[in-house]
């Protein structure tokens, strides 16, 4: 029977961890997934579908990348996968594919020890359990990665003034004072104005860019922003993306200028952290329902 033996999986996970290292930030799974499919011929096999359903590649792929979560090579976080300098040193170690797949195998039956009894081989029904709660990790991180998919197209998608509307009701939730929200049209850089009080006599005055971006928001975008900010302001810029690294580096040492900054994935937390807080319109404007899980072992 046709199968993907384990030196074949070590080159597809070694691909993998080489796009990873090209990406510090991340990469979104399915990209990580379409990029190492790219780089190989696939048999007719490996091309195919379980009988059940799924791309063989794919799943079997998936399931070798939880050995590798597991060993403190990488991280999957809201549809991202990082790698961690732990993958990166045992990507320079482990140079055979197959090496590299049984080092994995090793930490995560090593992890798996520490959570019940278990066994590398030689226990057909542990084997089973596993495999099981394997396939019950892959489709529970499936299904995060296709709910953050749709939270993310959602807000990427909406109107400027709405999301710019929603800004203001996830502050006003956080209990700050909204005072003023920039119509339509040039805004001089400022598109919300707050306050830690109702009647905005006590400082800091907080002046909010918000910028629904595709491409991640720069260095000059930045400080283009806080040239607007007064010695007393404090700055939040928030962003349907993210941003470079050179403008988080200048946020984090900046001295005369105070300012936060706000990617997706903090904005969607604090959307969620304060969700209970918000008015009904607010809610209807970005609707979340929690939806409880069991969540799995492996």
């Amino acid at each position: 029977m046709p199968e993907i033996t384990r030196r074949r999986t070590g080159e597809f996970l070694r691909k993998l961890f080489f796009l990873l290292a090209q990406h510090p930030d991340g990469m979104a799974a399915q990209d990580a997934i379409a990029g190492v499919r790219n780089e190989f011929e696939l048999s007719e096999y490996e091309e195919g579908d379980y009988p059940s359903g799924g791309n063989r590649f794919e799943r079997i792929f998936r399931f070798s990348t939880i050995d590798c979560v597991k060993a403190g090579w990488m991280v999957k976080q809201q549809g991202q996968w990082f790698i961690t300098e732990l993958g990166k040193q045992a990507y320079q170690i482990h140079q055979d594919p197959e090496e590299f797949h049984r080092e994995a195998v090793k930490l995560y039956n090593k992890w798996k020890a520490g959570q019940v009894p278990f066994a590398e081989s030689g226990n057909t029904e542990i084997a089973k359990e596993d495999a099981s709660a394997r396939d019950a990790s892959i489709t529970f991180e499936q299904a995060g990665e296709q709910a953050w998919a749709e939270i993310e197209q959602h807000l990427k998608n909406m109107n400027p003034y709405e999301f710019q509307q929603l800004v203001a009701s996830l502050l006003e939730a956080m209990g700050y004072y909204v005072s003023w929200v920039a119509p339509p049209g040039k805004d001089g850089g400022v598109d919300i104005l707050a306050w830690s009080d109702r009647l905005g006599t006590r400082p800091p005055r907080i002046k909010v860019q918000v910028k629904r971006m595709q491409q991640a928001v720069n260095v000059a975008d930045l400080r283009s922003f806080m040239a607007v900010l007064g010695d007393d302001d404090v700055g939040l810029f928030v962003t349907a993306g993210t941003f470079t690294k050179d403008a988080e580096d200048e946020a984090r040492t900046q001295e005369k200028r105070k300012v936060t900054l706000v990617n997706l994935k903090r904005l969607v937390g604090l959307w969620v952290e304060h969700y209970d807080r918000l008015q009904d319109e607010a809610r209807r404007r970005f609707p979340l329902q929690r939806i409880w899980f069991l969540a799995p072992e492996a």
